[in-house]
């Protein structure tokens, strides 16, 4: 491991302040990926910022009736908080699916949304691979590609976002908080993640110095049937090779709301804008939910080892969505 200077910071402007004037820091929090990364030696900060302390471990409502999630709150109690996972089922079914239960413990919704992929070029050091090095080329264009992007990647990156709580967020229309030297900002989650384009080291839109302090959930968020389900290759402990996460709500037997979200399809979740203006209004029939899901993935672009992600796709979201529009389902 390189060796490395270490900040404990007193506040979050000092922990800005000493983050941002130093090119090569990084922020230590719950330190469940990044410590993982630094002894792989593919992350090499000069400079760990402890912010250990500083950053909210609360959930509140707040005053339009949404909540505020503290980017220092832990998964486990995350999901299981009587205003959040407690009477919000998919984000619940998505912090639960992830990691094990001692991680969940460990790492936080901050630390969540800003953990890096697992595509095996970009962890081994040995292996081109743009996000570690730009420049350097993707080695799983014409490498190994089973677990990688059939949406959004580009000849620079194929890699995929490996989060469960982004992707229930990403349904849940939430917004990022986000505090740096100029103060604090918002950013819808669908702005916060980026896909990769020409800039794969680039996960987010964070500035240099910004640090994720919360996460808001809008009001709609609560009383909507929803669920999230993910396909993987072992029953515990393993990233979604895809997931799914959704909201329905039907009104005199039509669509009248509904929000969906892939996981393990993309640089960042996936939200399905065609899927859903295409049902909101109809009938949620096998065939409508079908042709809705298809038009959505008309867009895929299979690699030469992950075709199957398509139709692993297709069917996961239609038993997601044609179990929410049955009857009596909560």
């Amino acid at each position: 491991m390189k060796p490395f200077g270490y900040v404990r910071a007193t506040s979050l402007a000092d922990a800005a302040r000493a983050h941002g004037g130093r090119p090569g820091s990084a922020y230590l929090a719950g330190g469940t990926n990044l410590v993982d990364l630094m002894k792989l030696g593919v992350e090499r900060p000069d400079t760990l910022v402890d912010l250990g302390g500083l950053l909210s471990t609360e959930v509140e409502a707040t005053p339009d009736g949404g909540v505020r999630i503290g980017a220092g709150v832990r998964a486990a109690d995350l999901a299981a908080h009587p205003l959040a996972g407690g009477r919000c089922r998919v984000l619940a079914q998505a912090l639960l699916s992830g990691a094990s239960a001692q991680l969940r413990n460990a790492a936080t919704t901050g630390g969540n949304l800003l953990q890096r992929t697992r595509c095996g070029y970009f962890q081994d050091v040995s292996k081109p691979c743009n996000k570690r090095e730009p420049g350097s080329g993707c080695g799983a264009l014409d490498g190994v590609s089973r677990d990688h992007a059939v949406l959004g990647h580009s000849p620079q990156c194929v890699a995929t976002h490996p989060s469960d709580l982004a992707v229930a967020l990403a349904a849940l229309d939430a917004e990022v908080e986000v505090t740096g030297a100029d103060g604090t900002r918002t950013v819808p989650l669908d702005g916060f993640l980026r896909l990769p384009g020409e800039n794969p080291e680039r996960d987010t839109t964070l500035r240099h110095g910004e640090l994720v302090t919360g996460v808001l959930l809008p009001p709609g968020a609560f009383g909507v049937p929803s669920r999230y389900r993910k396909a993987r290759d072992r029953a515990s402990y393993a990233f979604a090779l895809v997931s799914v996460a959704a909201l329905l709500e039907t009104a005199d037997g039509r669509v009248s709301r509904v929000a969906l979200a892939f996981g393990g399809l993309a640089h960042r979740p996936w939200r399905a804008r065609v899927a859903e203006d295409r049902l909101l209004g109809a009938q949620p029939t096998p065939e409508a939910v079908r042709a809705a899901v298809e038009a959505e993935l008309a867009a895929a672009r299979p690699l030469r080892d992950n075709a199957f992600k398509v139709v692993l796709a297709r069917n996961l979201a239609g038993d997601v969505l044609g179990r929410l529009a049955a009857p009596r389902t909560v």
